[in-house]
């Protein structure tokens, strides 16, 4: 990481000396002194633009016409183009690699070691790379961590997953930053209660704190100042943590919106004279063909994708895009805002839910579909509660999961295969597992229901530290059952892995309610994915239909799921004869955008837009981060 502000690295000794100065800057509203303790001694640090994190580029922002460029082959009329602007923001450079993700593994393997569950749930699906009709057993062992594939797209990740990543970054390097200007030492052994960003603006973090290295805080009701005397002592003043308002610290990384992914994907900026775009795009290069017409390149493909129909890398001696799957990150030409791969390669998760209408509804500045807003949790003081001390899980989905892996275990599963391959495979010693896993999960949702959260996922935590091996203990010491092997416990294991909702470390927070925002006019509930598609308002039982009143009082009684009133993406109880799902599309439906190694060129256009469960993943989707960029839109190296 490269720092652009060599205050900024100092500002703990500047803010010192500051101290000691005879003159200071006044405030032009109330003519008081800043950074003065003796009158109060409110702080302005010295501060010129935010620092550029690792692997990032700056994406300058500005307007351009969002969605489709080319025919609408899918006919879905699920990409209408629309005008809208983009705010500056970062985005890494590169597709995030296996390289990369074996990093984020190791840090968590070392770290969370009593919770091993936190481990599984971050594994990439290896498995992604299995055909019925395809060897491609190679891949799934050697893909994501042998050296040979070090700098290639890590795939096999779910959305899910990709935001736990990003989360994990941002501690990573804030805590980096930190250890840079002497603020914390170096800590490696964080077991189990690692740095959190957040959980550190919350005072809720001391661990590797470098007593030499602390800020003052010019507080003077804090120490340092005697008003029976009115003397001050700068070297009694008391030490504080960083603030947000020090400028120190990095805002979140992220996955980018769909909008921004799109923008940076077409490199604009380099067909921009003054304030005309000379030539729209459909790739993120010039013109309509696909290869390459500079001289010295000319004839070679500028992205990896499938040229034809079986043709996935050429013929030998001039295999014409060099990749029979993934390439490296740096593979082919960068676009003019320098990032590479943003067609081809791999597709890649953005952060935005997938509506068809989407394009019609959105905002104008910086469109999204996606809020669920949220707030930390408070105490009873008002202050921010404790962090959490225990993995938090989903125990509603568990209890779902473990529904449905015992039917598929029964071969009485509601699916549409081919064959049963094995019939029933639940045998009696795997039923009473299952019974008493249910058991542990059935008092978890009770303890959530009461509004015990951390009850409840010590519940859960129990069965991966008792219920498995106890079970499986007595079933050793049983001479009837010798040589059996529970062949069901790493499966729920795995399984119930899955729903981690949350790791030891990071702060509380929760959904806002509709009572804390009654004189809010720009938004009242926490979930808007489903706003003006998807909601009932939005459906043929709006309110004043001739059928609206019943829906809405359906869904008041709780018969009916509002989730499904206008995409039924499950079972419907309450319908009549048309209960089995009639749409893909929920609010667990992410978008993804871009081409990959198994699409063909239709798909490279940064306009089409596909989409897959947040919880699912496959071989040609990855992702990369993207960062807020505060302040200035175009940093310092503009004169404007």
């Amino acid at each position: 990481m490269k720092s652009k502000n060599i205050l900024k690295k100092v500002v703990a000794f500047t803010l010192i000396g500051l101290l000691a100065a005879c003159s200071y800057e006044r405030s032009s509203v109330s003519g008081w002194d800043y950074n003065n303790p003796r009158n109060g001694g409110f702080q302005k640090v010295p501060y010129e633009e935010q620092e550029t994190g690792p692997g990032l580029i700056l994406i300058q922002g500005g307007t351009f016409t969002m969605g489709r460029v080319e025919e609408d082959l899918m006919k879905d009329f699920a990409t209408t183009p629309r005008r809208v602007t983009v705010s500056s923001f970062y985005l890494d450079e590169t597709e995030v690699t296996n390289f990369n993700w074996c990093e984020y593994l190791y840090w968590i393997g070392r770290t969370y070691t009593d919770f091993p569950m936190v481990y599984k749930k971050a594994l990439p699906d290896t498995l992604v790379w299995r055909e019925k009709l395809a060897y491609n057993e190679p891949y799934t062992e050697y893909y994501l961590r042998h050296p040979s594939y070090r700098d290639y797209p890590v795939v096999g990740v779910s959305w899910l997953q990709a935001n736990d990543f990003c989360a994990w970054r941002t501690d990573r390097v804030n805590e980096w930053i930190l250890i840079r200007e002497g603020i914390l030492m170096m800590n490696p052994n964080q077991q189990n209660e690692p740095f959190s960003t957040d959980a550190y603006f919350a005072g809720q973090y001391d661990q590797g704190v470098n007593p030499r290295g602390q800020i003052p805080d010019m507080n003077p009701s804090k120490g340092g100042y005697d008003p029976s005397t009115g003397k001050f002592k700068s070297k009694d003043l008391v030490t504080r943590n960083v603030r947000m308002s020090d400028g120190i610290l990095l805002p979140r990384y992220r996955l980018p919106t769909e909008a921004e992914w799109e923008f940076a994907a077409y490199g604009l900026i380099g067909n921009t004279m003054e304030e005309r775009i000379v030539e729209r795009r459909i790739y993120p290069w010039n013109g309509h063909w696909v290869r390459n017409p500079d001289d010295r390149w000319q004839g070679q493909l500028m992205a990896n994708f499938v040229r034809g129909r079986g043709d996935m890398m050429g013929v030998a001696g001039n295999l014409n895009d060099n990749a029979d799957i993934t390439a490296p990150v740096f593979s082919y030409w960068p676009n003019d805002y320098g990032l590479y791969n943003m067609a081809g390669n791999v597709s890649e998760w953005v952060m935005d839910v997938y509506r068809p209408l989407s394009s019609e509804e959105y905002d104008e500045f910086r469109p999204f579909r996606g809020n669920v807003f949220k707030t930390k949790v408070l105490n009873s003081t008002g202050s921010i509660a404790e962090k959490y001390d225990e993995t938090m899980y989903d125990v509603y989905g568990i209890k779902q999961y473990l529904a449905e892996f015992q039917l598929e275990r029964l071969g009485t599963a509601d699916r549409k295969y081919t064959k049963y391959p094995h019939g029933a495979r639940l045998d009696s010693l795997e039923r009473e597992l299952l019974k008493e896993v249910n058991t542990y999960v059935d008092e978890a949702i009770k303890f959530s229901k009461d509004k015990q959260p951390i009850e409840a996922s010590r519940r859960i935590r129990e069965i991966f530290d008792n219920v498995f091996d106890d079970f499986d203990n007595r079933i050793q010491q049983n001479p009837d059952f010798i040589d059996y092997s529970l062949e069901i416990s790493p499966m729920l294991r795995s399984g119930i892995s899955e729903y981690v909702v949350n790791t030891p470390g990071n702060v509380k927070v929760r959904e806002t309610t509709a009572e804390e925002n009654l004189k809010r006019r720009n938004y009242r509930v926490a979930d808007n994915i489903d706003e003006l598609d998807g909601d009932i308002n939005s459906s043929i039982y709006y309110p004043n239909s001739a059928n609206g009143g019943e829906r809405v009082g359906q869904i008041n009684a709780g018969s009916m799921n509002e989730d499904w009133v206008m995409y039924q993406s499950g079972k419907e109880k309450g319908l009549a004869g048309a209960q089995d799902p009639t749409s893909l599309i929920s609010d667990k439906s992410k978008v993804f955008k871009g081409g990959s190694w198994r699409d063909r060129v239709y798909w490279l256009s940064p306009g089409t837009r596909r989409y897959l469960d947040h919880d699912l993943s496959t071989a040609n989707i990855g992702f990369r981060c993207a960062m807020d960029r505060v302040g200035s839109p175009i940093g310092l190296g503009d004169p404007r």
